[in-house]
C-alpha cells in the first residue's frame, strides 16, 4: 500500500541482538561487543538502509531474564556500555540517522541528562534524542543508594503500584526540567564578538526556576540551546501509566501490539491518554515494535529462531516476533500502517545477521510498496515530521 503520511522506520540495538542466544552465532562478534568499532559498524549499517533512527538500549543494572529482578545466568550477554556515550562516539562518523540512546531518569538528575543530550545534538549536528526509561528494579535502586524501594513484593501489591506510579510521575517532571533547560539559552545568546569583547548576551540566558514535587532546579543549563532546539524525546509504553507519561512528555511512543486487534486497541488507549493529559500541539508519533528474524539464503527465519531457541533460553518478548522473508515482514508493517501507526521500530533477533538484511532486503521491499522513502531532512525532528526552527519558550515575543 502507499501511505498518505510519512512512514518512520527505526531499529533498536541491544547487545548482539534480541535473541538471548544471538551471541553464539558465527557472525556475532561477542569479543568486539565492548568496542567503539562494533557500535559504529551497526549504526552505519542502519544508516546504509536510510533508517530514520537507531535506539540504543541501556539500564542501571545487568540484563536479566526475570522481570524486575536480577538473575544469575552466565550463558547470555551481560554488561553494557553507556548508551549516550556510544551515541556520542558514533555521531561524528554518521551523517543522516537519528540517534536515540536510552537514559534512565529515575536515578539520574535531569540537569545531567539535559546537558548530555544537548551535547549529543551538537556532535551529531541535530540528530539527537533520548528514550526515557523508568527504573522499578530493586538492584538499580541499591546501586545508587539514594532512595527506598518496596523490595521483593508482587507487582500487583498496592505499595509497589504506588511506587511505580510515583516513578512515572517523577519521570514526567524530569523530562519537563530537561526541556526547560534546553530552552534556557536563546538561539542567539552567543555573540562571540572579540571586537566588542562580548562572547555572551546575558539577557538571553535564563533561569528556569522549576519547583515541583521531585525537583528544584534553578538553571540555566551550562550547554547552549541544542541545534534542534528540542531534541526528540521517546518512551516505551505497554499500559495506562506509561501511556500517560508518553502523552505528557514524549514526541514518540514505542508500543508492542501482539496482533491487528491489539494494535487498534493500543492506538485508542494512546489517544485517550493524550486527551486525559490535555496534550496540545503535535500528537504522539506511535511506533510499533517488532522483533524480526529474516530468512537467510540457506535457512528460513523460522528455522533460525527454532535453532537459536534450542541453544539455551527460548526467545520471549513483549513485542511481536515476526520471522520470514522481507515480503512477509513488509506485509506485517503494511497492516500496522493501515491501522494508523506512524511507523515501526525493528528489533533484530541477531543484529549482525538481521540488521544487514533489514538494510539490504527489507528497506527496498518497503520502498517498492511506497514506504520508507529516502528523507531529505538533516535533523531528526525533520525526519520525523516534528516542528523545527521554533524559538526558546523564554525568548521575548517578536514585536
Amino acid at each position: 500500500m502507499t501511505s498518505s503520511t510519512p512512514f518512520h522506520l527505526g531499529v533498536a540495538l541491544e547487545g548482539t541482538g534480541w535473541h538471548p542466544a544471538a551471541w553464539r552465532e558465527p557472525s556475532a562478534r561477542p569479543d568486539a561487543l565492548f568496542t567503539a568499532e562494533y557500535w559504529i559498524d551497526l549504526v552505519r549499517t542502519a544508516e546504509r538502509g536510510d533508517l530514520d533512527f537507531a535506539t540504543i538500549e541501556d539500564s542501571l543494572a545487568l540484563q536479566s531474564e526475570r522481570f524486575l529482578v536480577a538473575d544469575e545466568r552466565t550463558d547470555e550477554v551481560r554488561g553494557r556500555l553507556d548508551a549516550v556515550l556510544i551515541a556520542s562516539r558514533v555521531a561524528p562518523l554518521t551523517s543522516r540517522i537519528g540517534l536515540i540512546p536510552v537514559a534512565t531518569v529515575t536515578h539520574t538528575e535531569p540537569f545531567h541528562v539535559s546537558k548530555a543530550i544537548a551535547t549529543l545534538d551538537y556532535v551529531s549536528e541535530g540528530r539527537a534524542g533520548f528514550q526515557v526509561k523508568v527504573s522499578a528494579r530493586a538492584d538499580e535502586a541499591a546501586h545508587i543508594g539514594r532512595r527506598p524501594h518496596p523490595g521483593d513484593v508482587a507487582v500487583d501489591d498496592p505499595a509497589f503500584r504506588a511506587f511505580v506510579e510515583e516513578a512515572f510521575d517523577e519521570a514526567a517532571d524530569a523530562v519537563e526540567v530537561v526541556r526547560r533547560l534546553w530552552d534556557s539559552w536563546e538561539d542567539d545568546a552567543e555573540i562571540r564578538d572579540a571586537a566588542t569583547d562580548r562572547f555572551l548576551d546575558a539577557d538571553k540566558v535564563h533561569t528556569i526556576d522549576f519547583e515541583g514535587r521531585f525537583f528544584s532546579v534553578r538553571g540555566p543549563s551550562i550547554t547552549p540551546r541544542p541545534p534542534q532546539g528540542q531534541p526528540v524525546v521517546a518512551a516505551l509504553a505497554h499500559a495506562a501509566v506509561p501511556y500517560r507519561l508518553a502523552a505528557r512528555a514524549a514526541d514518540l511512543v514505542f508500543v508492542t501490539p501482539a496482533d491487528a486487534v491489539h494494535a487498534r486497541g493500543i492506538l485508542d488507549e494512546v489517544r485517550a491518554a493524550e486527551r486525559e493529559a490535555g496534550r496540545e500541539g503535535e500528537p504522539l508519533r506511535v511506533i510499533a515494535d517488532l522483533v524480526v528474524l529474516l530468512d537467510a539464503p540457506d535457512e528460513t527465519g523460522a528455522a533460525r529462531l527454532a535453532r537459536l531457541d534450542g541453544l539455551g533460553r527460548s526467545l520471549v518478548s513483549d513485542a511481536r516476533i515476526v520471522t520470514g522473508s522481507a515480503s512477509t515482514v513488509a506485509d506485517v508493517i503494511d497492516d500496522l500502517v493501515a491501522a494508523g501507526y506512524a511507523g515501526v521500530r525493528l528489533r533484530p533477533g541477531v543484529v549482525t545477521d538481521d540488521l544487514p538484511r533489514i538494510a539490504d532486503d527489507l528497506v527496498p521491499e518497503l520502498r517498492r510498496r511506497g514506504l520508507a522513502e529516502p528523507s531529505t531532512h538533516t535533523s531528526l525532528r525533520g525526519r520525523l515530521g516534528l516542528p523545527v526552527g521554533f524559538p526558546s519558550r523564554y525568548a521575548a515575543p517578536v514585536a
